[in-house]
């Protein structure tokens, strides 16, 4: 770890562009999941199913059903980008388990660019929805003095998304990394279960907060909340 959580070891240059420690993580979590991805779609048959297509239909059912619940629509147009969020940020928390790597989102740089996405996501969908100028006029609903109140709400969505998974996800790693150095390898076990229980919250927190905000956006009547 460095000393700073804002600040991160440079691995490399590309160029004028210096690639830290989480950029690398990052780049190392998106190829496992594309790996992954490749080895569990070689692996999917319609007549003689295995356990592994399996486990991955009744995953793919219950995030259906999550949002479903959640999100009071058909699934079916949100789910790439829901389940790949889902997926990505518990894959990344969980990389924190592996001896000597950080994970991403313990960066807040990386969990700002994932609050942005959404952001995108949820501009995309209301405009999609609703036509630019009926998506803009619902930020001034039900008055016009309240539009610069819902345009701050809207930004602060981001900060507090990005710095909720930030401060979760880095907390654990400070106290993991602390109680290591101080206790040995056996008795930090236990912080690492915690870890590992935290990290797969904080991934159904946020894709949770994504939904609400993108189902809001993309409903009949679109009010900022």
């Amino acid at each position: 770890m460095t000393n700073s959580p804002f600040k991160h070891e440079v691995l490399l240059h590309l160029g004028p562009l210096a690639i830290t420690a989480p950029v690398v993580t990052t780049w190392g979590v998106m190829l496992a999941l594309v790996l992954g991805a490749a080895w569990l779609r070689s692996r999917l048959s319609v007549r003689t199913p295995g356990r592994v297509q399996a486990l991955a239909e009744l995953a793919f059912d219950m995030v259906q059903t999550e949002m479903r619940s959640t999100m009071n629509a058909d699934p079916a147009p949100f789910l790439p980008m829901i389940a790949t969020l889902f997926v990505f940020i518990l894959t990344a928390n969980l990389s924190g388990l592996i001896p000597g790597v950080e994970p991403p989102t313990a960066a807040l740089e990386t969990d700002l660019v994932l609050a942005l996405a959404v952001f995108a996501a949820v501009l995309g969908w209301g405009i999609r929805r609703h036509g630019l100028w009926g998506y803009l006029r619902s930020y001034a609903q039900p008055s016009l003095l309240v539009l610069p109140l819902n345009l701050i709400e809207a930004l602060t969505r981001i900060v507090s998304m990005s710095v909720r998974l930030f401060g979760n996800i880095m907390s654990g790693v400070v106290i993991s990394t602390v109680v290591l150095g101080l206790a040995g390898l056996l008795v930090p076990v236990p912080f690492m279960a915690l870890e590992l229980l935290t990290g797969l919250i904080q991934a159904y927190i946020f894709t949770v907060l994504a939904m609400v905000f993108i189902a809001a956006a993309a409903s009949e009547s679109s009010e900022p909340e």
